[in-house]
């Protein structure tokens, strides 16, 4: 007897396993609000340095104190961080217009001295009402503040990586989860109540963190409470979670166009999650290799009543738990940290080329889906199409995944997100929709690779190290999505540098995943020797019923994630 054959005594996909999929799922949903947030909290407004003080008292239109106030670029737009030293009356014409001022002559025939914004700026808030930039004057000497705030926050959930994967593994799935949740609610109150901008990245460091915890912690209750001939559909379902999180994300913002309100907005309802987070049951498998098989059957018996299955859960017995978990309980004897991950070759080859292919996926895809003012397209449409894009690349990785291969699918996805992204730096920037096509479909390949090493991870660690395994891959993508804001900042000297960055990872680490084991119809490792023996060409191909393996890890988005 396997553990998978208690779960069918209980109720395999019963109301419990129904309901518990469903609650788990939808806080999913505002993962994405809070990875995605930036996009909106800190969207950069048209903005130009104030008039000099002494013009207020004038009787002169907007238009007017902008044109004696402010030069043009070279695109006859004002420049935004600088002005003139003193007001240049002589653009005034009779009519009002400035039709004397010519695009990029900041001189117009006498010599002309210019400053930086000493008095502040002007922003255009016609998109949003307010900003963390608008607030803070997050411009000019310190626009790079705006990529480190993001850096910020995926640092939490970088640490957090670290942090939840091995204290769940020691404590248990749900009890973090519910820290989770309330960390979530509360960092993102105090965010939105920030009154300075230090203080908004501290809050958001703790957002980070959170997002971690509940991002593995819900994949590994989803996954060790139902069968495995579900995971496949429930992956799919849960994974589609992630993606609605990023439409939704765009409608929220739509209506909510004050910063404070719109972290408030996605950061509230996690109160809620945590209140009916006490409901979870924590998984009987993580009890049984606890050493606390008397607790395991209590949850197991409970499960069983709510599916209707008094009598056949009364059945289960210490006897009977024991037995079908002895293999599981055989390997985990002893103490497993991140260096086993490292310790055996196969392991440590494993763990190197997941890695890079984690790191590389994150880093590409935050480097699209962070800055998309750049694209030219309204920033609400563009987050609905780049939050879309992922229904028809999801559907496409899975049949890919199921009939190529895992490996194959892995390589090609990110491959193929490599070449959109170069091919996009030889076509034109005046060629936006041409642009943002190319774009689209890289960010569909990223988010088709964050669904396959989500799968693919799982399957290629074993059973005893699986969450330490899945923690440190996911620190590896949390890395990735930490550097992706600051590589944006080198485009300021050399434009074309970061698309250049962002697309070569993928490539390179696309060829690093082709010394990757194939999983297809492989069995689940449940030591490290089974993954050494696999390595070596030792392993063994299940039987037909267990060929559908671990799906579940679609439904983390995490990331980041998709």
């Amino acid at each position: 007897m396997a553990f998978g054959d208690l779960l069918e005594i209980v109720g395999s996909t019963g109301r419990f396993q129904i309901l518990h999929v469903t609650l788990l799922c939808i806080p999913v949903l505002l993962m994405a609000s809070h990875n995605l947030l930036q996009n909106f909290v800190a969207s950069v407004p048209r903005h130009y340095c104030n008039a000099h003080a002494n013009l207020s008292q004038l009787q002169l239109s907007p238009e007017e104190t902008l044109l004696i106030t402010v030069p043009l670029d070279q695109t006859g737009k004002p420049l935004r961080c600088q002005r003139y030293v003193t007001p240049q009356w002589h653009l005034l014409t009779k009519n009002g217009t400035s039709s004397s001022a010519e695009p990029g002559d900041t001189k117009n025939d006498v010599d002309v001295d210019l400053q930086g914004c000493t008095e502040g700026w002007s922003y255009n808030m016609t998109e949003r009402s307010s900003t963390i930039i608008s607030d803070w004057d997050l411009v000019c000497d310190v626009r790079s503040l705006k990529q480190m705030g993001q850096t910020v926050y995926m640092g939490g959930v970088l640490v957090g990586a670290l942090v939840f994967g091995g204290l769940s593994d020691r404590y248990g799935r749900r009890i973090l989860l519910l820290i989770s949740h309330m960390l979530m609610a509360v960092s993102g109150t105090c965010a939105a109540f920030s009154t300075s901008f230090p203080l908004f990245c501290l809050f958001r460091f703790g957002c980070g963190m959170a997002l971690s915890g509940l991002g593995l912690n819900t994949f590994s209750l989803i996954v060790e409470w139902i069968p495995t001939r579900v995971r496949t559909v429930v992956g799919t379902i849960t994974g589609y979670c992630y993606t609605v999180g990023q439409l939704l994300l765009a409608v929220i913002a739509y209506f909510i166009r004050d910063w404070r309100w719109l972290t408030l907005a996605v950061s509230l309802p996690f109160y809620g999650f945590f209140l009916f987070s006490w409901w979870f049951h924590e998984s009987s498998r993580w009890l049984v290799l606890s050493n606390k098989s008397e607790q395991a059957i209590k949850n197991l018996q409970s499960v069983a009543n709510f599916n209707g299955r008094r009598e056949e859960g009364e059945k289960i017995d210490i006897k009977m738990v024991q037995e079908s978990m002895k293999k599981e309980m055989s390997g985990s004897q002893g103490s497993y940290s991140v260096l086993d991950l490292f310790r055996t070759p196969t392991m440590r080859t494993m763990t190197v080329c997941l890695s890079a292919v984690w790191l590389s996926t994150s880093f590409a895809y935050y480097g699209l889906a962070m800055d998309l003012q750049k694209f030219g397209v309204d920033i609400y449409l563009i987050q609905v199409i780049f939050g879309a894009v992922d229904i028809p690349a999801k559907v496409v990785i899975t049949v890919s995944m199921s009939f190529i291969g895992r490996r194959p699918s892995q390589c090609g996805a990110l491959m193929i997100a490599g070449v959109t992204i170069l091919i996009n730096l030889l076509i034109p920037v005046d060629k936006q929709t041409v642009r943002t096509c190319m774009a689209v479909l890289g960010k569909g390949c990223l988010a088709a690779s964050f669904n396959c090493c989500y799968l693919y991870s799982g399957e290629l660690y074993p059973t005893i190290i699986r969450q330490n395994g899945m923690g440190w891959v996911s620190m590896m993508a949390r890395v990735g999505a930490m550097v992706a804001p600051m590589v944006l900042l080198a485009g300021e000297y050399i434009p074309w540098i970061p698309g250049l960055i962002y697309g070569g990872a993928p490539i390179l680490s696309g060829v690093a995943a082709i010394f990757l084991p194939e999983t297809l119809g492989s069995p689940l490792p449940d030591t490290i020797q089974d993954v050494e023996d696999r390595g070596s060409g030792r392993g063994s191909k299940m039987p037909p019923k267990e060929a559908i393996i671990l799906q579940d890890t679609q439904a983390n988005h995490l990331k980041q994630a998709p």
